[in-house]
């Protein structure tokens, strides 16, 4: 199989409740290439592992830097065990967290800031920002209050 045609692993990150949801939303997208997933909480394992291997890494905030922590050495040992090629992420913390280290491990990065965020693009995506080769925004007018961002529609 030529480089062209290899499938891509392409690891899916979101936190549960609204970013799962809407990470969802773009399983067409991704169907063609295999898939890895990680996300905060269990309860949204079993609608994930249609799509392959799921981690659940645990909860984390700026609030709590012990806990985000132990979360970062979870999602280095997802990296270093799956590899990705790609990353997508609809945030929060740990969307942010594998994006930064899938992009120092080689990753290209797409991160989709979540609809809610109408005025101001997200903490996580304010960060992850910089790092992305494609940073969507779901609201016009925040595609042209930032630089490197697009609006291509909403997710939802």
């Amino acid at each position: 199989m030529s480089n062209t045609q290899k499938k891509l692993l392409i690891c899916l990150v979101a936190s549960g409740g609204g970013h799962i949801t809407q990470l969802l939303k773009l399983r067409d997208s991704w169907k063609s290439h295999k898939t890895v997933c990680v996300t905060t909480v269990n309860v949204v394992t079993e609608q994930l592992c249609e799509f392959g291997n799921v981690y659940t890494v645990g909860e984390c905030n700026r609030e709590h830097p012990l806990r985000t922590i132990l979360v970062l050495i979870r999602c280095i040992n997802v990296i270093l065990r799956e590899k990705p090629n790609v990353v997508v992420s609809t945030g929060a913390a740990v969307g942010c967290i594998v994006c930064f280290l899938g992009r120092l491990f080689g990753a290209r990065v797409v991160w989709i800031d979540s609809i809610t965020n109408v005025g101001r693009i997200s903490l996580s995506g304010r960060m992850v920002r910089h790092i992305a080769d494609l940073f969507l925004v779901q609201w016009p007018e925040l595609a042209e209050q930032y630089s490197n961002v697009q609006y291509v529609g909403t997710v939802i």
